[in-house]
């Protein structure tokens, strides 16, 4: 890493640690609390538009594989296009992931503690591992991008050779959404710390596991209300 990579290291880091420390003190502010959701939202519609190139991926595929094995007449651009593709879905869905707290866990582990000793787990591997490793992508990401565009870099995959520094400067932008949304879940982590309970998220979708959870526990406590009635 070189002088200039460090500073902007450095002037990442004071962002950051000014904006948390501003959502730290104020993050029962009901501005505090629209800026939050506001990068919820943000984070919602670039995971929800995104969404929709896995039907482009989708007819790629099918595409190349009905020219390639039908037809026998493969593209020279079918592989360039589906994995380009399927890294933009796979990058963009980032921050929409962590807003939706989507990403990979020891939940068997994790499930067992209380929500404050999950916040302070969370707000640790936050600032040691997530935030450095932000940064790290957003500046080798630059460079990764500032390179390719500048020697307008093809790909060596097939013979129609697509431009691909387009593909490349999706890095630098994804580390930023991260980085916000990383943010958010700092200080929502602070808020558990201090109020004892999880905050609630903006949500459309969940995994089969949580709604078998929510409705065992919904059930649960119809019987308890049942059989209480039924002593009475």
């Amino acid at each position: 890493m070189g002088v200039t990579d460090s500073l902007v290291a450095i002037v990442l880091a004071v962002a950051v640690a000014i904006a948390l420390i501003i959502g730290i003190v104020f993050s029962d502010h009901p501005r505090v609390k629209a800026v939050l959701l506001g990068i919820d939202q943000l984070s919602t519609h670039v995971g929800q538009f995104f969404a929709w190139t896995i039907l482009l991926l989708t007819g790629v595929v099918v595409y190349e594989v009905t020219a390639r094995y039908v037809f026998r007449a493969p593209t020279t651009w079918g592989y360039d296009v589906s994995y380009m593709l399927y890294g933009t879905l796979f990058m963009m869905a980032g921050a929409y992931a962590l807003s939706r707290n989507g990403h990979v866990r020891g939940d068997f582990v994790y499930r067992m503690l209380s929500p404050r000793r999950q916040a302070g787990l969370d707000l640790l591997l936050y600032i040691i591992f997530f935030f450095p490793g932000i940064f790290a992508l957003m500046i080798a990401g630059w460079h990764f991008f500032a390179l390719s565009y500048a020697q307008n870099e093809r790909s060596m995959f097939s013979p129609s050779g697509p431009v691909i520094w387009p593909f490349k400067g999706l890095i630098p932008i994804v580390g930023f959404l991260m980085l916000l949304q990383g943010i958010v879940e700092a200080v929502r982590c602070v808020q558990v710390l201090r109020h004892g309970a999880w905050p609630q998220r903006l949500s459309d979708v969940q995994e089969l596991e949580q709604l078998l959870l929510a409705a065992a526990e919904r059930e649960g406590a119809e019987a308890l209300a049942q059989e209480m009635a039924n002593k009475r």
